[in-house]
C-alpha cells in the first residue's frame, strides 16, 4: 500500500499537490469557522444525575443564562454615577431577550436572558446588553467589566483564537531555524513546515466538521493545533532524514522516494496508528468534551500521517533532486548516541537503579492530584472575565456571584426530606416551578467547585434516601465528572493498552517489547504529570510560566496530557525500534542491534523532541492556565521521554532482556511471520557505473 501511494505521488506529483492545495483552502477558509462555534461546557456528561436534572430544569424554568457587569468607580454612590447606572439599567430592560435586571445597588448587575431564544437571538441579546453596560461613562467611572454565561464562552473563544495565532507566529520561525540547522538548507527545512501547515489546516477542518454534530471545547483549538503542528514536523523529519540517506546510493529521485516510503513510511504509518489508538481511549468516556477531543485530535493525527505519506513524496518528486544527500558516512553517524547506548547497555543495572527511582520521585505529586472546574483565575489578568472576577473578589462580600448547589425536588418528595436538605446550608432559598417541582438553592460556603461545595453535594445525596431528589449545578457536575473518570478510566486504559500491544506486536513480532515499552512510557508520563501538579496545583515556580497555584488542575488537563503524551512516546519508540529491527535482521547480533539502532535514530528522535518542545512551549505564552498545564505537561513528557527513557532506559532494558526482548510464543511467532509487518527497505540500488580511468 505504501509503495503504491509513493509511486502514485511520484508519477502524478502536480495532481497530489493540487488536491492538497484545495484541502488547505478548505482548512483555512471553511475550517476557521470553528472559532465561532466553540463551547465552554466542559463538565457536561450525558446521563449523569447533574445533567438530567439540568435538562429537567431547562424544560420547566423560563430563566435563561445570565451575564454579570461590575462598574468600578471612586464612589459608586455618587449621584452622577448612580444616575448613569440607572439609565443603563433602564436601557437594558428594553433589550429584546432580556428578562430581568435586578437592582445593581443590591447585587452585581445581572442580565438574565429569556429562555427559549435561538442561538442567534441569544447572541444578539448578549452583545446588546454587554455594549450598553460598556457604554456606562463618566469622570468618576474607572472601569466596566462584563462577562459570564454565554459571553464568557465567547471571550474564551476569542482568547483561544488569539493564543493560537501568537503561538504560530512564535513557533514557526523557531522551528524553521532549527530545521535549517538540522538540514543545512532552506529547501529541505521548508518541506516539514509545508506538511505542518497541512496539519494545521486539517486541525481546523476536522474541528469544524465535528462541531456540526457535537460541542467543541475552547481548548480544542490550541490542543489540536499544537499536536498537528508537532507531529507533522516529526513525521516529515523522519522521512526527510531517510530520504537523504537513500540519496547516498540512489541517484534516481523517484526510486529514492519509493525506498524511503518502504522503510520510514511504515514507521510513520504505525506511529500515526499508535498515536490515534492512544487517543481513542478518550472515546470510552461518555463526556462530550473528552469524546470530541479524542475524535478531533485523532483526525488531526491521521491528516498529518497522510500528508507525510502523500504530500511529502509529491514534494520530494518535484524538488527532491535539489536536496543534497546526507554527507555523514554511516560508520561515523551518531557516534555520540552510539556511545550513550553502549554505556547504558554495559551499565544497565546502574542506569535502571538511578533513572527509575528519579522518575518515580518526580511522579510523587501525582498522588495528591485533584481536579476542578476552575474559575476566571485561569485567565490572564488582562482579560475582561478575570478583571470581573478580581473586582468582585475585591469589592463584594465572600460568596458573591458563586453558583449555588441546586437541588431539584421532584413531585413525591416528602416534607421531612426537604427539611433535612434545607438544614444542610444556612441561607437556603426555595422556589416552586410548574408540575409540582421545587428547587432549593444551597449556598456552598466557598467556591462552586471547592471542597465545601462538593462535600455539600455528597451530603445532599446521602440524606435524600430514596426520595425523587436530584442535585445539579457546578459542584454536582464536578462530582459526577470525577466519578465518570474513576469508573471509565480502567476501561480506557484497557482499550489503549490492548490496541498498543497489537500494533507493537505486528511491528516487532515480540510480546515482551510492548510490555517494556508501556512500563518505561508510564515512568516518563508520571514524571511529567507530577511536575504539572507541583507547579500549577501546589504553586511552586508557577510565576515563572505566568500562572499561579490554583489548588487543583483543570479537569481538562490530566486526561489530555495522559492521552497525548502516551501517543507521542509511542511515536519515538517506533522510530528507535524500526532501526533496531533493521540492524538485528542485518547482523543477527541483538546487543549490537541496540547500539546501532539508537546510533541511527538518536539524532532524529532528539531533533523531533526539540522541535515538539518548541511547539508546545510556544502555546505556553498565552496565559490561559489549562493550556499552560497541557503545554508544560507535554513539553516535559516529550523531553523526558526522548532523553532519559529512550536514550538510557531503552538500551538498558533491551540489554537486560537480551534475545528474550524479541521473544514470542511459537503460535504467535508463526502468525507474525505470515501476517506481520516487515520494516525494511528494498535492497540498495546499485551504484552508478564510474567512467573508466584513462
Amino acid at each position: 500500500m505504501l509503495s503504491t501511494l509513493a509511486r502514485a505521488a511520484t508519477r502524478r506529483p502536480l495532481t497530489v499537490l493540487l488536491l492538497w492545495g484545495l484541502f488547505l483552502l478548505l482548512g483555512f477558509g471553511l475550517g476557521t469557522g470553528v472559532f465561532g462555534r466553540l463551547s465552554d461546557d466542559v463538565p457536561d456528561v450525558p446521563g449523569t444525575e447533574s445533567q438530567i436534572a439540568a435538562e429537567h430544569l431547562d424544560g420547566l424554568d423560563p430563566a435563561g443564562d445570565s451575564i454579570t457587569g461590575v462598574v468600578e468607580a471612586a464612589a459608586v454612590a455618587d449621584p452622577a454615577v448612580r444616575a448613569e447606572v440607572r439609565r443603563a439599567v433602564a436601557d437594558l430592560r428594553e433589550v429584546a431577550g432580556v428578562a430581568e435586571v435586578p437592582d445593581p445597588y443590591a447585587t452585581p448587575g445581572l442580565v438574565v436572558l429569556e429562555g427559549g431564544l435561538d442561538d442567534d437571538a441569544e447572541e444578539a441579546a448578549v452583545d446588546d446588553a454587554a455594549d450598553r453596560l460598556h457604554g456606562i461613562a463618566g469622570s468618576e467611572v474607572s472601569g466596566v467589566h462584563v462577562s459570564g454565561g454565554p459571553l464568557l464562552g465567547k471571550q474564551l473563544g476569542e482568547r483561544a483564537q488569539e493564543d493560537v495565532k501568537n503561538a504560530e507566529l512564535i513557533s514557526l520561525p523557531v522551528v524553521l531555524v532549527l530545521l535549517l540547522v538540522v538540514f543545512g538548507g532552506l529547501r529541505a527545512a521548508g518541506l516539514p513546515l509545508l506538511v505542518a501547515v497541512a496539519g494545521i489546516a486539517g486541525a481546523f477542518l476536522a474541528l469544524f466538521g465535528f462541531s456540526q454534530f457535537t460541542d467543541i471545547s475552547v481548548y480544542a483549538i490550541q490542543v489540536t493545533t499544537m499536536l498537528g503542528l508537532g507531529l507533522a514536523v516529526d513525521y516529515a523529519l523522519l522521512i526527510l532524514v531517510r530520504f537523504r540517506e537513500e540519496r547516498r546510493h540512489t541517484p534516481d529521485v523517484a526510486e529514492a522516494v519509493h525506498r524511503t516510503a518502504a522503510a520510514a513510511g511504515r514507521t510513520v504509518l504505525f506511529s500515526g496508528l499508535t498515536v490515534a489508538v492512544s487517543l481513542a481511549g478518550l472515546l470510552v468516556f461518555p463526556s462530550t468534551f473528552l469524546r470530541s477531543m479524542g475524535l478531533a485530535v485523532a483526525a488531526v493525527v491521521v491528516v498529518d500521517m497522510l500528508a507525510a505519506l502523500t504530500l511529502l513524496p509529491a514534494l520530494l518528486a518535484r524538488f527532491g533532486g535539489r536536496i543534497p544527500p546526507a554527507k555523514v558516512r554511516p560508520e561515523e553517524e551518531g557516534r555520540l548516541f552510539g556511545r550513550i547506548a553502549r554505556f547504558a547497555a554495559r551499565r544497565r543495572v546502574a542506569v535502571l537503579a538511578v533513572a527509575v527511582p528519579a522518575l518515580l520521585v518526580l511522579a510523587l505529586p501525582v498522588s495528591g492530584l485533584t481536579i476542578n472546574l476552575g474559575d476566571a483565575r485561569q485567565l490572564p489578568k488582562d482579560t475582561e472575565a478575570r478583571q470581573l472576577y478580581d473586582a468582585i473578589e475585591a469589592h463584594f462580600p465572600p460568596g458573591t456571584g458563586v453558583s449555588p448547589v441546586t437541588v431539584v425536588l421532584r413531585p413525591g418528595t416528602d416534607t421531612a426530606t426537604a427539611d433535612r436538605i434545607r438544614a444542610l446550608a444556612p441561607g437556603t432559598t426555595a422556589r416552586d416551578l410548574s408540575g409540582g417541582t421545587t428547587v432549593l438553592e444551597l449556598p456552598p460556603g466557598g467556591p462552586a467547585d471547592g471542597p465545601a461545595a462538593t462535600e455539600l453535594v455528597e451530603r445532599v445525596r446521602e440524606v435524600r434516601g430514596d426520595a425523587p431528589v436530584q442535585v445539579t449545578g457546578g459542584a454536582a457536575q464536578l462530582v459526577d465528572f470525577r466519578q465518570m473518570l474513576a469508573d471509565r478510566a480502567p476501561w480506557a486504559a484497557l482499550t489503549v493498552l490492548a490496541g498498543i500491544f497489537l500494533l507493537l506486536f505486528a511491528f516487532t513480532g515480540s510480546v515482551l517489547l510492548p510490555l517494556r515499552t508501556v512500563a518505561t512510557t508510564l515512568l516518563s508520563l508520571g514524571a511529567a504529570l507530577g511536575a504539572v501538579v507541583w507547579v500549577f496545583q501546589d504553586g511552586h515556580l508557577a510565576g515563572l510560566v505566568g500562572a499561579e497555584g490554583l489548588g487543583a488542575l483543570s479537569l481538562t488537563a490530566p486526561p489530555l496530557i495522559i492521552a497525548i503524551a502516551f501517543g507521542l512516546a509511542m511515536d519515538y519508540e517506533l522510530f528507535i525500534l524500526a532501526r533496531m529491527r533493521e540492524a538485528r535482521e542485518a547482523t543477527g547480533d541483538d546487543r549490537e542491534a541496540v547500539v546501532t539502532g539508537l546510533r541511527r535514530s538518536g539524532r532524529v528522535v532528539t531533533c523531533a523532541a526539540l522541535l515538539l518542545a518548541v511547539v508546545f512551549g510556544a502555546f505556553m505564552t498565552g496565559g490561559f492556565s489549562p493550556i499552560l498545564q497541557i503545554g508544560l505537561g507535554l513539553t516535559l513528557a516529550v523531553l523526558i521521554d526522548a532523553t532519559v527513557v529512550r536514550m538510557l532506559l531503552v538500551p538498558a532494558t533491551m540489554a537486560l532482556l537480551g534475545r528474550r526482548a524479541w521473544w514470542a510464543p511459537k503460535p504467535l511467532r508463526r502468525a507474525h511471520e505470515r501476517f506481520g509487518v516487515r520494516e525494511e527497505a528494498p535492497d540498495p540500488a546499485p551504484a552508478p557505473p564510474q567512467p573508466a580511468a584513462r
